[in-house]
């Protein structure tokens, strides 16, 4: 079979302001769609799938998904601010939508100027007023304590209480240190359980691995675990654990280092269905590598394989087999549930708690630290109920959005919700130049909009009484109160639970300017030239 080089397909090509108006044009499409979620009283959006049945849903991310235009470069535009999106999910788990609205609202800005070097010298600019409006917004974070985990989760999940106070609770008894799954519920309820378990740093490696693959997860449910240290240079060596395997009919998760011809060879009998497997990189790093392997060796009841050490892997057999409740790989990590605590994983948790008190050295303490989170970790699980299918997909985008959005808020702190941290931003960074001045009008926009889909838009942005108050300091008086969309009234966001993760807003900025100063310095647009059938 012939395939075309790229320089074979026919392309199309546009200019100028051609170019960019017919990409701008995606770009407000896209944001169109995904804007009108955004908020307390942000709306749900209908879409249909590939198979024509309708799905909805509040996420931003899912919405930017379903889009696909029919003008090319349009279709461009659009795809470049889904990687804004994208981006920003992979680095904080949510405020899809918020980058999407940043992008749009800075390429709407950015368009009014004209000129190569107009545009380089605005670029540089807009990057140096970021790093300002980064350093206000880490200094307006205050750590999350108390009730404030269940207030972030329930604004991520459009106010659900219910929802909320469920995610908050699993958080709470997981601690920091934990992790916080979501699963589909056997009854219409939603409830939360929890389980012992770890989460290490192995992510994916191929997406032949995949079991779900609009998460991105591989997921293997009570899965036998063969550690080896050592590489295993061809199937043969673990011919008799596979057999085990096959014949017991379990799964299979293999923490080891492999060579590419048994990789393959595994990944083949995967696809055809003949052995459940994932395959991840063994944990650790550095110093601490090996004990953090026999960590995890403990914590599964494995043994661990080592050729280097004497151990010879054709004699191995079953019993070096350790075993989990369930094992979930994304693109980053490898969470296991484990069945319970053993004597020998007390012991190991003492050993490391002493090691750490006698610890100096402050990146082998920190190292140490990271062993204990791994040993004394939980995982809560969310289980999602609904009445119907619709309802569940809807139901188990919010909770997924709000899993992501504690875990962050728990990472680096909260900062006033609403959009009102990006807003006061706005006000209190002086306009330096015009890069400056499109950056801090750009960065109201989520304020506005919020107001906009709650169907207020004659409210004035809360400010300080006069120049002289604010040059008296009298901040305290403005900063931090925005407009509570459910009631219609100012409020001062923290205390009223209005809150959103620091590490959310910062992503959706960087990568919202990431993208439209990007877009605004093209001036020429190759597509290749579709052909529709009926048209």
């Amino acid at each position: 079979m012939e395939f075309n080089l790229p320089s074979q397909i026919v392309k199309d090509l546009s200019f100028g302001e051609e170019a960019r108006n017919k990409i701008l044009s995606g770009v407000y499409k896209l944001s169109d769609a995904v804007k009108s979620t955004l908020g307390a009283s942000g709306k749900c959006v209908i879409y249909e799938d590939a198979m024509g049945r309708p799905v909805i849903t509040k996420d931003g991310v899912t919405v930017a998904e379903s889009v696909v235009l029919m003008d090319p470069v349009e279709n461009i535009g659009a795809t470049l601010i889904k990687e804004a999106a994208n981006n920003t999910v992979k680095e904080a788990g949510d405020g899809t939508t918020t980058a999407t609205v940043l992008a749009s609202s800075l390429l709407t800005r950015l368009n009014n100027y004209k000129g190569e070097e107009k545009i380089r010298s605005i670029k540089d600019s807009i990057q140096e007023c970021s790093k300002e409006i980064m350093d206000y917004l880490d200094d307006a974070s205050i750590p999350v304590e108390g009730d404030m985990l269940k207030q972030v989760a329930y604004i991520s999940c459009n106010n659900d209480k219910n929802l909320g106070d469920k995610i908050g609770e699993a958080f709470e008894k997981v601690g920091k240190n934990g992790v916080v799954l979501m699963e589909d519920s056997e009854t219409n309820d939603t409830y939360v359980d929890f389980v012992e378990g770890t989460q290490f740093n192995a992510g994916i490696k191929s997406q032949h691995l995949l079991t779900d693959k609009d998460k991105g997860t591989a997921v293997l449910e009570n899965p036998y675990v063969l550690i080896v240290s050592s590489n295993i240079p061809s199937v043969r060596r673990i011919q008799s654990i596979l057999e085990h395997v096959v014949k017991t009919k379990r799964a299979l998760l293999i923490v080891a280092p492999m060579d590419q011809q048994p990789y393959a060879t595994l990944l083949a009998n995967k696809v055809k269905g003949n052995i459940k497997v994932n395959i991840v990189d063994l944990p650790g790093f550095g110093p601490t590598k090996q004990d953090t392997i026999e960590d995890l060796a403990i914590l599964t009841g494995a043994t661990v394989v080592n050729e280097e050490l004497g151990d010879d892997l054709d004699l191995i057999d079953p019993s070096v087999l350790g075993e989990v409740i369930k094992s979930v790989t994304d693109s980053k990590n490898t969470t296991l549930q484990i069945k319970e605590n053993t004597e020998d994983l007390s012991e190991r948790i003492t050993e490391v708690n002493n090691k750490i008190e006698k610890e100096t050295n402050g990146y082998i303490k920190k190292k140490l630290e990271e062993r204990l989170s791994m040993l004394t970790g939980k995982v809560g699980v969310v289980y999602v109920g609904a009445d119907s299918a619709v309802e569940l997909k809807e139901k188990k985008d919010r909770v997924e959005d709000a899993i992501h959005a504690t875990k962050a808020a728990l990472q680096e702190g909260i900062i006033p919700g609403g959009g009102t941290a990006l807003l006061n931003a706005s006000q209190l960074i002086e306009v330096k130049n015009d890069g400056y001045k499109i950056l801090l009008e750009a960065i109201q926009e989520p304020y506005k909009i919020i107001l906009s889909n709650a169907g207020y838009s004659d409210y004035e942005f809360p400010k300080a009484k006069s120049e002289a108050d604010a040059a008296k300091g009298a901040k305290e008086d403005w900063v931090g109160i925005g407009v509570d969309v459910t009631c219609g009234c100012y409020k001062r966001m923290i205390e009223s639970g209005i809150i959103d993760p620091v590490l959310v807003t910062k992503a959706a900025l960087k990568n919202a300017i990431s993208v439209a100063t990007t877009i605004i310095s093209a001036d020429c647009i190759i597509s290749n030239v579709r052909s529709f059938e009926g048209n």
